[in-house]
């Protein structure tokens, strides 16, 4: 059986999955975790899901806000086996896992690198800065185009033809002048053969050789200057960088819209043959009895009875 991990919150337009077929997932904020979450609350290393046979336990990684499943805080590096459906809270941030027969994710670690950045520019939109990836002219003949690099690994192509993803109006370029593709956290560029060469750092690129064009270099394409932008990217390397926030223990963290967390387990209920334990029972001490006659009359025999021994006795030893 794999195991997809969804996540529940953010502004997604559907919540993201990954599916996995492997022994062990690291969730966190972290670059290299299989579940990569933005948000400075989940620590970089926060959780893992291990396989055990055919089921899934998870593990609390000493992380510093907690992992919840449902409403239960687990302690650290005490694993939980977990049940297809089961909540996860870590931080702000709900996962629903689910134990199922499904496809596996091609590519789980771009596939994480995207939902991390579909995450970080919900929240960029959300407040209204710019969150789009896009290559824009900053210089040339014709300054107005921008291309918006909205879907990974896809080639977008940039020339003079009409119909390519990015037309410039500059007669320097060739028709096809370079492919440019996203992917995870990079954005590769490749000459098409070009006439007049693409330059980086004043370096001419290798015809039909991915290069990595880094953020705020200029790429030089015949007369016209391009630059790459992505305001997400940007962030997310912020957060992966920045320190844990420590939540409140008041901080409300509600589960996603439509999803209601179980209630706490009730505890097990005991044993019938268990042996029970039962407190001896222990007699209250008796109360004193009234003293009567005939106690006195007995009372007094008894002193007869002494007094008569002791005479007995003093005239034996006389005579």
């Amino acid at each position: 059986m794999a195991l997809t991990v969804v996540v529940r919150s953010g502004d997604l337009a559907a919540p993201a999955s990954i599916t996995f077929d492997a022994p062990r997932v690291v969730i966190g904020r972290g670059s290299g975790c299989e579940v990569q979450l933005p948000d400075p609350s989940v620590s970089h290393r926060h959780a893992s899901i291990r396989q055990r046979g055919t089921d899934y336990v998870i593990v609390d990684e000493n992380s510093t806000n907690g992992t919840y499943v449902g409403p239960v805080r687990l302690s650290p590096q005490a694993p939980r086996l977990l049940r297809s459906g089961d909540l996860i809270r870590v931080g702000r941030v709900w996962l629903e896992v689910r134990v199922e027969q499904a496809a596996i994710t091609p590519n789980p670690k771009l596939a994480t690198r995207e939902i991390a950045l579909s995450l970080v520019a919900s929240a960029l939109s959300a407040e209204g800065a710019p969150a789009r990836p896009e290559v824009r002219v900053k210089s040339g003949p014709d300054t107005a185009p921008v291309l918006v690099l909205s879907e990974p690994d896809r080639p977008y192509v940039v020339g003079r033809d009409p119909g390519l993803d990015l037309v410039i109006g500059d007669p320097d370029l060739s028709r096809r002048h370079i492919e440019i593709t996203r992917r995870g956290r990079d954005v590769l560029v490749r000459d098409l053969r070009s006439k007049n060469g693409s330059y980086l750092r004043g370096e001419r690129l290798a015809p039909e050789l991915e290069t990595v064009w880094p953020l705020d270099v200029p790429l030089v394409v015949g007369g016209t200057e391009l630059v790459y932008d992505d305001p997400a990217r940007r962030v997310l390397e912020e957060l992966e960088a920045a320190r844990d926030e420590r939540m409140s223990p008041s901080e409300p963290v509600e589960p996603p819209v439509g999803i209601a967390t179980p209630e706490p387990e009730p505890p097990p209920e005991p044993d019938e043959e268990a042996p029970v334990s039962v407190a001896p029972k222990i007699a209250p001490p008796r109360s004193p009895r009234a003293f009567t006659g005939v106690d006195l009359l007995v009372a007094l025999l008894a002193l007869s009875v002494l007094g008569l021994s002791l005479l007995g006795l003093f005239l034996l030893f006389r005579g």
